[in-house]
């Protein structure tokens, strides 16, 4: 039963999603900082249970994945509605992440791949995109511009590595004769 913990963890940040969305866009965004503390909290210690403990699974990494991608990509929906961030800055992270998705799909259909793990920069582009959320909701006026330049070029890196990762990776496959 508790092995299941890191996974209902993972959904508990979906779950956190409207009241955080709400919060932005009433403009109450130190109760939004304070929910997505929580929500963020969820996502150490599903990570931390599941490499502690062995409590893995194939849905447990996808649940995190998309967890953290619905949370994250509402965020900045909701940013990008109020003018905290340019809409070109919002249109990124939500092209970024449904290229991703768009991607998978397309490895699931069409071919053997089953397996799309994080790259490096994928991490350190959602790592970006929450300290940048963390700095529009409760940082310093001088520190949001270098934030969400930070968060832009992040997101468009890492989108570019996907891509040419999907790429090299399906040129790699065997071709049928």
């Amino acid at each position: 039963m508790l092995h299941h913990l890191p996974s209902a963890l993972s959904v508990s940040r979906i779950f956190f999603t409207p009241p955080i969305a709400a919060a932005i866009l009433d403009h109450r965004y130190e109760y939004a900082y304070i929910l997505c503390w929580i929500a963020g909290s969820t996502d150490f210690f599903d990570g931390f249970l599941a490499r502690r403990y062995g409590w893995t699974s194939r849905t447990g990494a996808w649940l995190d994945a998309v967890s953290d991608k619905v949370l994250l990509t509402t965020l900045y929906i909701c940013f990008g509605i109020n003018g905290d961030v340019p809409r070109s800055l919002m249109a990124l992270v939500l092209g970024r992440d449904i290229m991703i998705l768009t991607l998978a799909v397309i490895g699931l259909l069409f071919t053997p791949i089953r397996d799309f793990p994080p790259s490096i920069w994928g991490k350190l582009s959602t790592n970006v995109q929450i300290a940048a959320a963390a700095a529009i909701l409760a940082g310093p006026d001088w520190l949001k511009p270098w934030a969400l330049g930070a968060c832009a070029a992040a997101t468009a890196w890492s989108g570019i590595h996907y891509l040419y990762s999907a790429i090299v990776h399906w040129r790699a496959l065997p071709r049928a004769t």
